[in-house]
Parts: C-alpha cells; sequence; structure tokens
C-alpha cells in the first residue's frame, strides 16, 4: 500500500508554512552579514597592530640574520688575519708579525687581543728576550677581562721564565690552584710546583704529586714519563703506566 505524502491540509497552514520558510533565509541572510561585519570591525581594530607586529617580527627576523652573517664574517676576516700572523711568525718574519700581532691585539676582542699578545710572548722568548716574555705574558694573566684559559697558560708561562729568580713558596701559591687533575695545565704547572716543592725540602708532597701526574691520561706522555721517573726517585710508587693497565685491563 503506497503511502500519501503528509501535505498541510488547509490554505492557513500552507502559508504559516511558506513565511516561515521566508523567515528562515532572512535570520540566516542576517546572520551571515552580521559575521562578515564582526571579522571586518575585528580586522578594522586589530588589522593594524597585528599587521606591524608582524612586520616588526619579520624585520627583527632579517636583522637578526644580517648581525649573524656579520659577525660570522668579521670571526672568519680576524682568523685568517690571525692565520696570517702565525704564518709570519713561522717564516721568521718579525716586523711583520708583530704589526699584524698588534693589529688583532688592539681589534680582536679579549679572545684574539690574548692570543696575539701569548704568541708575541712566544716571540720574544725565542729572541731571547725573556724579561719582554715575562712582561707580556704577567699582563695578559691579570688581565680580567681575558678568557680564563688564556689567563692560566700566561701564568705557567711567566713564572716558567722566572722559576730560578722565584721563591719556592711563590711558584707553589702561584700555580697550586692548575697543579690539580682535570685542569688542562695540570702537567706543565705540577712539573714547575713538584719542582718547587723539592726546593722547599718538601719531598713527600713532591713525590706525591709527581705519581698523581704519572697516572693522569690527561697528561701529555713526555710529562707523565718524567713525572713517574721522579716519583719513584723521591721514594713514591707511581702505579702501573696508563697505557699498560688498560691493556692490561682488555686482557683479563
Amino acid at each position: 500500500m503506497a503511502l500519501i505524502p503528509k501535505n498541510p491540509t488547509t490554505l492557513a497552514e500552507r502559508n504559516a508554512e511558506r513565511r516561515a520558510a521566508q523567515e528562515n533565509v532572512f535570520l540566516r541572510e542576517v546572520d551571515d552579514a552580521l559575521r562578515g561585519d564582526d571579522t571586518l570591525r575585528l580586522f578594522r581594530r586589530y588589522g593594524m597592530p597585528v599587521g606591524a607586529a608582524i612586520v616588526l617580527a619579520l624585520a627583527g627576523l632579517a636583522g637578526w640574520m644580517a648581525w649573524t652573517n656579520h659577525v660570522a664574517d668579521v670571526a672568519g676576516k680576524k682568523g685568517e688575519a690571525f692565520a696570517i700572523a702565525l704564518d709570519q711568525v713561522e717564516a721568521g718574519r718579525w716586523d711583520p708579525a708583530k704589526s699584524s700581532l698588534d693589529q688583532i691585539a688592539t681589534t680582536g676582542g679579549p679572545g684574539y687581543a690574548a692570543a696575539a699578545r701569548l704568541v708575541e710572548g712566544g716571540v720574544a722568548l725565542d729572541q731571547k728576550k725573556p724579561a719582554d716574555a715575562s712582561r707580556i705574558f704577567a699582563a695578559v694573566a691579570a688581565d680580567p677581562k681575558v678568557p680564563q684559559p688564556y689567563r692560566d697558560l700566561a701564568t705557567v708561562r711567566d713564572v716558567a721564565i722566572r722559576f730560578d729568580q722565584m721563591p719556592p713558596q711563590q711558584v707553589i701559591d702561584r700555580l697550586k690552584p692548575l697543579a690539580v687533575p682535570g685542569n688542562a695545565w695540570f702537567g706543565s704547572a705540577g712539573e714547575l710546583v713538584g719542582i718547587a716543592e723539592m726546593k722547599a725540602g718538601r719531598k713527600a708532597e713532591a713525590g706525591a704529586l709527581f705519581a698523581q701526574m704519572a697516572k693522569d691520561t690527561g697528561v701529555p706522555e713526555t710529562l707523565r714519563r718524567r713525572a713517574r721517573q721522579l716519583a719513584t726517585e723521591l721514594g713514591v710508587d707511581p702505579g702501573e703506566e696508563p697505557s699498560v693497565a688498560a691493556a692490561q685491563a682488555l686482557a683479563q
């Protein structure tokens, strides 16, 4: 049996349905217009600030990229200038080398300036001018703007130059903070401190320090060998050579 579609039975009902449909269409159009108007008002209210913020952000990003490229370019030029100065030193061209190093020390920033001064000190030492070399190293060591590793190296080199003229305790006081395992200059500073301890008559302390150096794989091998020999002469057992101990451990 076929179903009969349900239709309004009266003219009034049909008119009411038509008006409801028209009202729904009208309401949708009004709602769409209001939404568009709200969007327009929001854009008018916040569009400029948001747009300005985006422009500023992009400008900041561009500025940062430009500054990064500039810093990299400057660093590259400084590194190249320093390499040229080192080549001049190795070739024995002292006058142009000194001119190059002075320029780097003046314009290169704390790190490059310290490196340039350290090279100048080394050149003075090679030229048999220990007083000039000591003065340069002492100035680097005393400069608070210089990175600490450079200051430590300058301290070791200054003390090494003046070792024979310094009282043993002064050597110990200056280098003891560096003569510890883990420090980059443990080997160089430790050897000077150990010898100063021997000169001061403290053989036990010197032997213990030399034995500690002999066991430290961070110390250059030549220094380890000397430290092992000195520890043995002072009656302190330095233990097995680190490389031998490592080989034995692998063989077990």
